[in-house]
């Protein structure tokens, strides 16, 4: 099954038809509100909404490479500029089509982290990853701190 097949577009409501009542165990920093059903489903349903933009993209990208794939092979009479500029265009749409794959996993683990009411809940050390970093940046799996240090390595 690919990352497509088991994305959902149906919206968060119908989705994680619980939300409201498991909201209440994801976990917040000191001095931050307790998530609310509407803010994880705002989310939510902003991370299905991208899901959806980057599925046609990725559509587009995939059919762009497959075209570029079958002229490489007819490169008779091509000069070595042309044959350059060839292989460039095809690694920049191999490189687009990678992130956007990418994107779509981060998005859907987002997504199943919200079903399984382990959202907002750090991946390496557990505690809090923050609701204003989830806000601005919805796929994120590991607090600051553990981020910072991942980084380091």
């Amino acid at each position: 099954m690919s990352i497509r097949d088991a994305i959902s577009n149906a919206p968060a409501k119908d989705q994680f038809p619980t939300l409201s009542e498991d909201v209440k165990s994801f976990p917040v920093r000191e001095g931050e509100e307790p998530w609310t059903g509407a803010e994880v489903e705002t989310l939510a349903d902003d991370l299905i909404a991208e899901n959806v933009r980057l599925s046609a993209e990725l559509t587009a990208a995939d059919q762009e490479l497959s075209e570029l794939l079958r002229n490489s092979g007819d490169g008779a009479g091509d000069d070595q500029a042309d044959s350059g500029s060839s292989a460039l265009e095809r690694e920049q749409e191999l490189t687009l089509v990678n992130n956007t794959r990418d994107l779509l996993a981060q998005n859907a683990r987002a997504l199943a982290r919200i079903g399984a009411g382990t959202y907002g809940a750090c991946e390496s050390c557990g505690e809090a990853i923050g609701k204003a970093r989830l806000q601005a940046f919805p796929r994120a799996t590991l607090c600051v701190t553990c981020k910072q240090r991942e980084e380091r390595r």
